[in-house]
């Protein structure tokens, strides 16, 4: 066979080598020693997950930490699973989150000397690199059709063997440049396959830099490298585009390790070095008190669009993966309570390969903590922020109000032990909405021990009492006296040693008062939410309860 001949006679309008591509367009990068490049490769199908975010933050950090470069690919080969607008999802998306790439895609347009970063424009390098496959006789044209391969499956079905294009089931490998020639006359249609030398039995061996040394079975199918109208596979794509665009690190899920034996062959059938691949863990939760998989179907958290709808701030969404990612986080965290993420040194060896297991109470809690060590008003600026994008109902009453809801986002944040209750945006919301009239609600019934007529009593007996200039010791001490005139003990205490004596305690009392003003059983401290609302407001809702 000449080989050449068939290269020419299948690319007659490619006249470029891959040298020239190696050397003149896409040359080794000017980087310091050690420095890694990684790369995000997404597909534009409109639904961003946190499996990318998680893979994307390990990208970043190897990238970053060494002084490298941090890339996004768009992988839209497939047409059939583009959507329309996906490409700006998933930019924004990733910025939210605080990743930004240092070359690559772009909404404005692409950044980088190693583009197309859109695999649907490198068409013409991935067919020069197919050439050269056909010309080293290690690819070929199959005009298979649909109909002859279904009906090999099911005679390799039949005979209990592996199904697939390989062996002496490749029927197309074999042709003479005279049968080419021929389908290629009567207009057959044709895919370019890759020609593997793998074995069934045949053994090789790989170092995954998460999951250790491995041994895995060689590939011997003859994949489809190009496909009828010339677009590549993902398979070849990206070991195309890996090498040429120069990534040294392949960040990506377990579920891609069934296809390595495909693209450690193509890597080294070309005589590249081959990346080194790091393959993650599956995220986890717990269901039923079993580890499963986090599901598109089943759990509205992995979209990551979940927790930008719900505000979670992207320094808490940070903190709490670099708690999943890697084992020796948390302990560097309560070493280094106040330093900022970037400064621990993540490691690939201290990631889980067995499962990450995925807490959203953990989350919560993570987020507390994250949000306690930001001022109230970085907490209103988010939220505004955050209400613009997704609650934009809210948005007139936050920036209207603005000075009172820094007020309360601060209360009780600043003592010795600071209220740790500020999660995400919506929650955070909810928890202040008692402030505004208009979203004001009574949730909570009063203590069982107080019907509506005596907790009217108690509110007519505060309200004629009530002074806003009283300070919160001066507060107190008149809802004591109206719990004594009242009948209630005036410590909980003394209630707790002599209940028969007393219709309940001070902290009954202030409970009713609680609940007509914030409309709630608990809530921060009382007297200082009422300096912040107002004395108009307070009077106004102990009227209103008084007289419902």
């Amino acid at each position: 066979m000449d080989y050449k001949k068939l290269a020419e006679m299948l690319f007659p309008d490619i006249k470029e080598s891959v040298q020239y591509y190696e050397e003149e367009v896409f040359p080794k990068r000017n980087l310091k020693e050690g420095a890694k490049v990684t790369r995000l490769a997404p597909s534009p199908t409109g639904f961003i997950h946190l499996g990318n975010l998680y893979g994307a933050f390990v990208d970043e950090r190897l990238a970053h930490q060494s002084e490298g470069v941090f890339m996004l690919r768009i992988e839209d080969t497939d047409e059939k699973r583009k959507v329309e607008g996906a490409v700006e999802t998933i930019i924004s998306s990733l910025e939210y989150f605080g990743l930004k790439f240092d070359e690559g895609a772009g909404i404005e347009g692409e950044i980088g000397n190693y583009g197309p970063y859109f695999q649907s424009n490198r068409g013409k390098i991935y067919q020069c690199v197919a050439k050269y496959l056909v010309e080293q006789g290690r690819a070929y044209p199959c005009f298979c059709t649909e109909e002859e391969l279904e009906e090999t499956r099911k005679k390799q079905t039949e005979e209990n063997v592996n199904t697939g294009y390989y062996g002496k089931w490749a029927k197309d490998r074999n042709l003479t440049l005279e049968e080419v020639q021929e389908k290629l006359a009567r207009g057959e249609e044709f895919v370019i396959r890759f020609m593997s030398m793998g074995t069934e039995e045949g053994t090789f061996e790989i170092d995954d830099a998460i999951r250790g040394h491995l041994t895995i079975h060689e590939n011997y199918q003859d994949i489809v490298i190009l496909k009828t109208n010339g677009i590549p596979t993902y398979h070849f794509a990206h070991v195309v585009d890996d090498h040429l665009m120069r990534v040294t690190h392949v960040v990506r899920g377990e579920e891609w390790l069934s296809t390595l034996p495909i693209h450690y062959e193509i890597f080294t059938t070309l005589g590249w070095d081959t990346p080194v691949y790091c393959h993650t863990a599956h995220l986890m939760k717990m269901d039923n008190g079993a580890k499963r998989k986090l599901s598109k179907r089943k759990d509205p958290e992995l979209g990551l669009g979940f927790y930008m709808d719900l505000g979670y701030h992207p320094a808490a969404v940070r903190e709490y993966l670099l708690t999943i990612l890697n084992s020796n986080y948390e302990e560097w965290r309560i070493e280094n309570p106040d330093s900022h993420t970037d400064n621990f040194k993540f490691a690939l060896e201290k990631m889980s390969n067995s499962g990450a297991l995925f807490d959203l109470d953990k989350l919560n809690n993570i987020s507390k903590d994250v949000l306690l060590k930001f001022a109230a008003e970085d907490i209103f600026n988010f939220m505004l922020d955050w209400a613009k994008a997704h609650k934009t109902e809210i948005t007139n009453v936050l920036s209207k109000h603005k000075e009172d809801v820094i007020k309360l986002l601060n209360v009780g944040r600043n003592g010795d032990k600071p209220r740790k209750d500020l999660m995400y945006c919506q929650q955070i919301f909810e928890f202040i909405s008692y402030f505004f009239d208009e979203y004001f609600d009574v949730v909570d019934n009063y203590p069982e021990n107080i019907n509506d007529e005596e907790a009217k009593k108690l509110l007519k007996a505060y309200l004629e009492t009530y002074d806003h200039s009283d300070d919160q010791s001066q507060w107190f001490d008149k809802i004591r006296i109206i719990a004594q005139d009242n009948g209630y003990a005036a410590k909980p205490k003394d209630y707790k040693k002599n209940p028969e004596m007393y219709k309940g305690h001070v902290g009954d009392v202030s409970s009713v008062i609680r609940i007509a003003v914030i409309g709630r059983a608990t809530s921060p401290d009382v007297w200082e939410l009422q300096q912040i609302m107002g004395e108009e407001k307070v009077r106004n809702r102990i009227e209103k309860a008084i007289n419902k």
